[in-house]
Parts: C-alpha cells; sequence; structure tokens
C-alpha cells in the first residue's frame, strides 16, 4: 500500500474507500494501552475504593465521549480533517490560535508516551531506554508518513491481538487467578468520585480535534448516527476496561506504575504472560504515537496554509512529520519518568485551550450551520467565513477566561474556585458550557441562507472531475 497523497486536502466521494467498522476497533484501541489504565489509579490514590472508581471512570468516560463521537460525523459530511473545519468557526488565519494548542498538545502526548515506554520496557527487560526511545518515535513517525490507510490497518491489526490478551488477564482476575495483596480498603468519597470523574471525562475529550482526520474517507452515504455510534462505543468501551482494571490494580495490588502492575499480574497468571501483556501494549501506545503525529502533521500543514498560503504536498507531510518527531524525541531525552507530572500539568492546560474550541464547533456545527459549509471558502482567506471570525475567537476567549479560577495544576496552581471545592477540576465543564452559550448567543442574528449561494457554487466547483482542494 502506498503512501497517503493526502494531508488536507477534500477527500472527494470517488476516494472514500473507508469502512464503518474500522471506526469501532480503531478508537478502541486508541485508549486500549497501560496509559488509559493509570487513570484509575487516580480514584484510590484519594481513598476511593475500586468500585466507586471504575462507576465514576465510566460515568466519566461516557461523558467525554459524547463530544469526541458527534466530532466523528464532520469528517464523513465534509471530507475534511477537523481543523481546516474550524476555519468556518474562527476564520482562515485565526483558526491558528487553535492550532498552536492543538500541536503543543500531540507532542506533549507523544513526548509522556515516549518516556514511559522506554522507562517500562527497561524495568521489565532491561533494554537500552534511549534506544527504545529512538526505535518508537522512528516507528510511530512511518507510520505517519504512510497515513490514513496504514493507521487504520496496524489498529486493525494491534486490536485482534491486544482484545484476547486482556481479556484473559480479566477473566483471570475476575476468577482469583491473580491473588489480591490487599483487601478492599476504599471508602466512599464525593470529592474522589468527582476527580476521578474529571479525569476520565478529561481524557476522552482530547481526542476531539483528531476524530475527523480519520473517519474522512467514509462514503458520503454513512448515516451520522452510524458514525457517531461507531466513535462512541470505542472509544468509550476500551477505557471504560481499563480504568476499572487499572482502579483494581491500584487497590487491590498496591500498583502506582502501570506497565509494571501488567507485567506481575500477567506473570501471576502465567509465567513470561506479563512480558507479553507489556510489550502488546507498549506496541498499542507506539501506534497510538503514530495518530498523534499524523494529527500533528496535519496541524501543522493546516498552521503553515493558514499564515503562509504554503499549499499541501507529499514533501511537506514527511517534513512535517519529521519534524515533529524530531522535536519530542529530543525533549524525551531530558525528561525522565520522574519529570511526566510536569507532562500531565502541560496535557491539562493544553485541555483547557481545546475545550472551548470543541464548544464552538459542535455548536456551530449541528446548531448554526447544520453542518452546511463552502469547502472550496474553508481553503479561501477571502471567502465568505474570512480571515478572522469574531464570534468564534471571542467565545472562545471568553470560555477560555471563565475557567481560570476553576484550574486545577497540583503543585503548580489551583484557581480559588477549586479550592473552595476541594482541589475537584471542573474547569473545562464551565468552559463548554461558556463557550457554547455564548456562540450560540453570538449567533443569534445570523442567517444561514446568506451562505447559499456560495454553498452552492462551492459544490458545483467540487464536482468538477478537474477539482483539486
Amino acid at each position: 500500500m502506498a503512501i497517503e497523497s493526502k494531508s488536507i486536502d477534500y477527500i472527494a466521494a470517488h476516494e472514500r474507500h473507508g469502512k464503518l467498522f474500522d471506526q469501532v476497533n480503531f478508537w478502541f484501541l486508541g485508549n486500549f494501552q497501560f496509559f488509559t489504565i493509570a487513570i484509575g489509579f487516580v480514584g484510590p490514590s484519594l481513598g476511593l475504593g475500586w468500585v466507586d472508581t471504575a462507576l465514576s471512570g465510566a460515568l466519566g468516560i461516557l461523558f467525554g465521549t459524547l463530544f469526541v463521537a458527534f466530532h466523528g460525523s464532520q469528517g464523513v459530511e465534509l471530507g475534511l480533517p477537523q481543523m481546516i473545519q474550524s476555519r468556518a468557526q474562527f476564520g482562515f488565519r485565526g483558526v491558528t490560535i487553535v492550532l498552536a494548542a492543538t500541536l503543543l498538545m500531540y507532542i506533549a502526548f507523544n513526548l509522556a508516551d515516549t518516556v514511559l515506554a522506554a522507562h517500562g520496557l527497561r524495568g521489565m527487560l532491561g533494554w537500552n531506554e534511549t534506544a527504545i526511545a529512538v526505535i518508537a518515535s522512528l516507528a510511530a513517525a512511518v507510520l505517519a508518513i504512510y497515513g490514513h490507510d496504514w493507521l487504520h490497518r496496524v489498529f486493525r491489526w494491534c486490536f485482534l491481538v491486544s482484545l484476547p490478551i486482556y481479556a484473559l488477564l480479566t477473566l483471570a482476575i475476575m476468577n482469583g487467578s491473580v491473588p489480591a495483596v490487599h483487601g478492599s480498603v476504599g471508602h466512599f468519597s464525593w470529592v474522589a468520585c468527582l476527580a476521578q470523574f474529571t479525569a476520565s471525562a478529561s481524557y476522552n475529550i482530547t481526542y476531539a480535534p483528531a476524530v475527523s482526520d480519520y473517519s474522512r474517507y467514509l462514503p458520503q452515504s454513512t448515516r451520522p448516527r452510524s458514525i457517531i455510534a461507531a466513535v462512541f462505543v470505542g472509544a468509550a468501551s476500551s477505557a471504560i476496561w481499563l480504568i476499572a482494571l487499572g482502579a483494581w490494580l491500584a487497590e487491590r495490588l498496591g500498583a502506582s506504575d502501570a506497565l509494571v502492575a501488567l507485567h506481575d499480574a500477567g506473570n501471576a497468571v502465567l509465567p513470561g504472560f506479563g512480558v507479553l501483556l507489556g510489550i502488546v501494549s507498549v506496541v498499542a501506545l507506539v501506534a497510538a504515537m503514530g495518530l498523534n503525529a499524523y494529527s500533528g502533521m496535519l496541524t501543522i500543514v493546516t498552521g503553515l496554509n493558514s499564515l503562509f498560503g504554503t499549499p499541501p504536498s507529499l514533501r511537506l507531510r514527511v517534513l512535517s512529520v519529521c519534524a515533529l518527531t524530531a522535536v519530542w524525541l529530543a525533549l524525551s531525552f531530558a525528561f525522565s519518568v520522574n519529570s511526566i507530572a510536569l507532562v500531565f500539568a502541560v496535557l491539562t492546560i493544553m485541555l483547557y485551550l481545546l475545550v472551548p474550541w470543541t464548544a464552538v464547533n459542535l455548536v456551530d456545527y449541528f446548531f448554526v450551520r447544520r453542518g452546511r459549509y463552502a469547502i472550496t471558502h474553508l481553503f479561501m482567506p477571502e471567502g465568505i467565513y474570512g480571515a478572522w471570525a469574531g464570534r468564534g475567537l471571542i467565545a472562545y476567549g471568553v470560555g477560555f477566561v471563565s475557567m481560570l479560577p476553576f484550574l486545577v495544576l497540583p503543585e503548580i496552581y489551583v484557581g480559588p474556585a477549586a479550592r473552595a471545592l476541594g482541589g475537584i477540576d471542573v474547569g473545562w465543564l464551565v468552559g463548554l458550557m461558556v463557550s457554547a452559550a455564548l456562540y450560540l448567543w453570538l449567533s443569534r442574528h445570523f442567517d444561514p441562507s446568506s451562505e447559499q449561494r456560495a454553498i452552492a457554487q462551492s459544490e458545483a466547483a467540487l464536482a468538477a472531475p478537474a477539482l483539486r482542494a
């Protein structure tokens, strides 16, 4: 299979070849690695029992995945990467404000993944951390360069391998083959429940800027509710499963390192099974790094096109992936596993930067413009969406500021409202509501029919055989 030739280009109907079920296993695997298990450690670290942690985590995942799933329908309808579509809300150049936050998020995720994988495999097998970091990063980069179809293919393979292995571990825990070191010592606490809910919801919301990147090759005949359901089931089910598993490992085994916990629990089932579990989980993590690198590349290309009019090309795709890989790999050499707390702080900041975006984007798509866009105008700074879109930028800025009193960065900063709530982070929820409500209010006089002529011209241009987006 050849390297993908597209990047931020429009995917025409005759180029659509994706399969709906691939969305289920793709987003299932996106969360099906040891990084997700660590999310289940939050509740027990605050004294919450593993059952209450699993329930709080499940509710948080279900809530956060709602936003992720609804973005999936946009790729099918428009045939565009997520951030190109966002030009309609923020403007051709204004979208770069959100792009900066998105790019930092992808770098931070891959930095954390690289450090965790290298440290974990060194601890399990004694392998050299530098070599592991380089090999994992290069594998992710190659996967991102080959692009959309190879990402879906590798995710499908990893899904088929990972599912039975994790199922065997879970069944072994349920039938007592993995003996608990500690009894149930947790106690119910609303503070701990809400903290686990927030951590879980926040975890899946960070996928929002990437969803359309992987659904834009689906046939236009795909029903919106079908793609929404496929993304929701995939992204939610694996996260709910592994958060519950992580909660049990934290409470009953006293685990504080997800990969080490998998190794120890697996070896309790069968000698060597723990190593297999660890390696499979790291491979899935590297595939997820490829996802981040691919969407990071789309972010870079969109930014260059927005600011300098740089046309998308295969060469630019490859150079963007290579530059992105060099950045996170170089940073990984400066970070130890003890510095991962700083990375999580960066990811929290990125979440705060992205939450107002997802609110504005979804409100515009489903309630203001109702999925009707002049696609060719999204590639023109002088088009109907303008270079800078005031409504979206104002709603984004106000939504971000409204979250600051609720901001929680452990050992760095806790806002006054967050302190009053006992340190619970609900700022992202405040930002969602404020940005959504304000954008809807600012759009109260907007007449969608005013864009109908441009939409009709765009559709005619897209139907032309010689069109190149």
